[in-house]
């Protein structure tokens, strides 16, 4: 098991100044699989997701304790290279983001930046990251077309191809289809569990029947008292889970009794 093992927390952490939000978090995250996490609104799900690729770097006084390891390298020792571990770590956050620029122009920007591509092989990248991400039949035709044209669900679609083009091994997702409708969820859903035989994936949903369809391993976190750290309630097996919690705390937010 040990060398599935993706992602490692250890006593992590995090604080916004004096102020701890997070708390002793251990997890084993597993290598191409899904995983969920869900906790009420407020408790750190988009927080921690943003530890792996050390977003929260950007913001002023914030402070990481404890171990997270990626492939075992701990990657918050000085020597960790920031830009390669946001190459490796990508990032899909809750609204599409797409450049106001072409649909190309949106997918060619990261490779472009990381590594001289001929033209040929930027022709390759698009068409390829363009169907792993289920886009391609859609706009094989007007890649010189504005992204800013395409509806909510393809431009969603376009920022997780924008992040397979720079081939990453991890992928983030912060609450990805909450702002879609039901059939561009559904492929959204659907994309997860293709993506996941190549990918880590880790998912911030606060949709308990999506955590039920697209993860493996589900993680519950929960600030119990006003002004205390979040903290990991439980991490189990979807299936366990949301059939049968081992925490009562966990049972309660699942069936909609708090949260």
């Amino acid at each position: 098991m040990k060398n599935n093992i993706k992602i490692q927390t250890r006593n992590y952490g995090f604080y916004y100044g004096n102020t701890k939000v997070l708390a002793d978090i251990d997890m084993d995250i597993l290598k191409n699989s899904t995983t969920a996490i869900i906790g009420p609104s407020g408790c750190g799900k988009s927080t921690f997701i943003r530890t792996f690729n050390r977003m929260n770097d950007l913001i002023v006084n914030a402070k990481v304790a404890g171990e997270i390891k990626i492939d075992g390298i701990d990657i918050y020792k000085d020597n960790i290279d920031v830009v390669d571990l946001r190459k490796k770590v990508g990032m899909v956050f809750q609204r599409p983001n797409p450049f106001p620029k072409t649909i190309y122009e949106n997918i060619v920007y990261g490779p472009r930046l990381h590594k001289r591509c001929t033209k040929q092989q930027l022709d390759n990248i698009v068409e390829v990251s363009l169907k792993k991400s289920a886009l391609w039949d859609e706009v094989k035709n007007k890649l010189r077309g504005s992204a800013m044209e395409l509806s909510g669900g393809q431009q969603q679609r376009l920022c997780i191809a924008r992040v397979l083009a720079v081939d990453p091994e991890i992928i983030l997702m912060d609450e990805p289809a909450s702002s879609l409708d039901p059939i561009s969820t559904q492929r959204i859903e659907d994309l997860i569990d293709e993506l996941k035989e190549n990918y880590t994936i880790i998912i911030v949903t606060h949709n308990m029947q999506q955590a039920a369809r697209v993860s493996q391993k589900t993680a519950f976190l929960l600030t119990e008292n006003i002004g205390e750290p979040a903290k990991l309630i439980e991490y189990d097996n979807t299936d366990k889970i949301f059939t049968n919690p081992s925490d009562k705390r966990t049972e309660n937010y699942i069936t909609g009794r708090f949260g």
